[in-house]
Parts: structure tokens; C-alpha cells; sequence
């Protein structure tokens, strides 16, 4: 079931929102892959609405009230996608594992489609897929499970404690998983010098930037 419960609905919205077949939808779009592992890879985002993790720095607040937000019909969000010539789809949020994502994943592997998603790792996992990028946030932690299945961990370092609770985390992931620091995009002047020395003293790390920020893609 979704963890996430919307007012207002009927019965069978609120049944076809825990089966992943409606979502509620805050944009999708086609683009380029901005940052972390699969940087300058052609990707069709699907951005969720709801989250509860509440990031200060987060730069889609707008997404935290998945009420207005449209539900969509997954399959419809799969023929959108469909449409554009990248065979790669990015499930990003807002937090999406508030909702179950087997239906969506399956129906877009079946149509050749690989499978990425972005999330804290705050629920529980859901989905089949092709690249999972853990970014977890001290305001609510991820759940164990999904740390062994991550491809990717990636950090956002806002302060210098920040370099210190990467390692933390670090240490819970597969020795297969790519390790990535990314600077809070407001401080990342003041923060970037930081991960330079870090990274040079701690050579598996590598440094994650919102490409798509500096080239000014959407």
C-alpha cells in the first residue's frame, strides 16, 4: 500500500493509488541527466509528489504536498515516455517510495525501458530496478534494506559535518556502490574547496555537480 494517504478521495482512487496505478504527478519531462553517476545520460523525468523528509535546503519544496498534485494515470505517464527517443526513465520526488512502484517499473521494463530512481531510501523499497541512487538525509534515515541494493550514494554536503556523516553512511553500503559528494547548490562556492581535500584524502569518493544547473538545462 502507499504509505502516503490523500483526503478527498474515493475508494477506488485511494485503491488504485496503493496498487502504483494513479500517482500523483508533479512533472515529467525530457532532459539530460544532471548529476551523480549517469551525468550527461537522455532521461525522461518523472518527478512524484509528497514527502515528509524535510530538507531545509531542498530546491522542490513545492513538491512536498503531493495533494496538489494531479493523479495521474501511470499508464499514461508510460506512454509519455515512451515517446521520446532516451530509453531511460529517472523516478525522482519529492520521496516516490512513499508509493508502491512495482506496476510502474514493470510495465516500463517491459517496453525496453531501464529504470532509475532518486530517494532518501526513507520507505520501503518498491520497484524493479536498473540503477538505484540512494541520497539519504539525517532528518529521517533511510531503512536498512535499501542500503545493500544501492548502485550509487550520494551526499549532499551543506557543512563540514557533513564529510563525516558521509562516511558513516558509506560504511552501510556495498563495496560495489559508487560513492558520490555533491555540494548544497547554495553554498557550493564555500563548500566545493572542502570536498577537493576530502576527496584527495579519500580517493573512492568522487565529486557529484548540478551540471544541469551550471548549462542552465531544465
Amino acid at each position: 500500500m502507499a504509505h502516503y494517504k490523500l483526503s478527498g478521495l474515493s475508494d477506488e482512487q485511494q485503491s488504485q493509488l496503493d496498487a502504483g496505478t494513479l500517482l500523483p504527478l508533479m512533472e515529467e519531462f525530457y532532459t539530460i541527466q544532471g548529476e551523480g553517476y549517469n551525468t550527461g545520460k537522455a532521461a525522461y523525468f518523472i518527478r512524484i509528489g509528497g514527502c515528509d523528509v524535510g530538507c531545509h535546503w531542498c530546491d522542490v519544496k513545492e513538491s512536498w504536498n503531493a495533494s496538489i498534485h494531479p493523479l495521474t494515470a501511470s499508464d499514461t505517464i508510460i506512454e509519455h515516455a515512451m515517446a521520446w527517443p532516451g530509453k531511460a526513465v529517472v523516478v525522482t520526488g519529492g520521496e516516490p517510495l512513499q508509493y508502491k512502484l512495482d506496476y510502474l517499473t514493470a510495465k516500463l521494463k517491459s517496453k525496453g525501458i531501464q529504470t532509475f530512481i532518486e530517494t532518501s531510501g526513507a520507505y520501503p523499497l518498491s520497484g524493479d530496478w536498473d540503477w538505484i541512487c540512494l541520497s539519504p538525509k539525517k532528518t529521517m534515515l533511510p531503512l536498512g534494506e535499501i542500503y545493500t541494493k544501492a548502485h550509487e550514494l550520494k551526499i549532499i554536503v551543506f557543512n563540514k559535518h557533513d564529510l563525516i556523516w558521509a562516511q558513516e553512511q558509506a560504511s552501510k553500503v556495498s563495496k560495489e556502490c559508487k560513492l558520490y559528494l555533491q555540494p548544497e547548490w547554495s553554498k557550493r562556492n564555500e563548500i566545493m574547496p572542502l570536498i577537493v581535500d576530502f576527496i584527495k584524502e579519500n580517493p573512492q569518493w568522487r565529486v557529484s555537480l548540478q551540471t544541469h544547473k551550471y548549462l542552465n538545462i531544465p
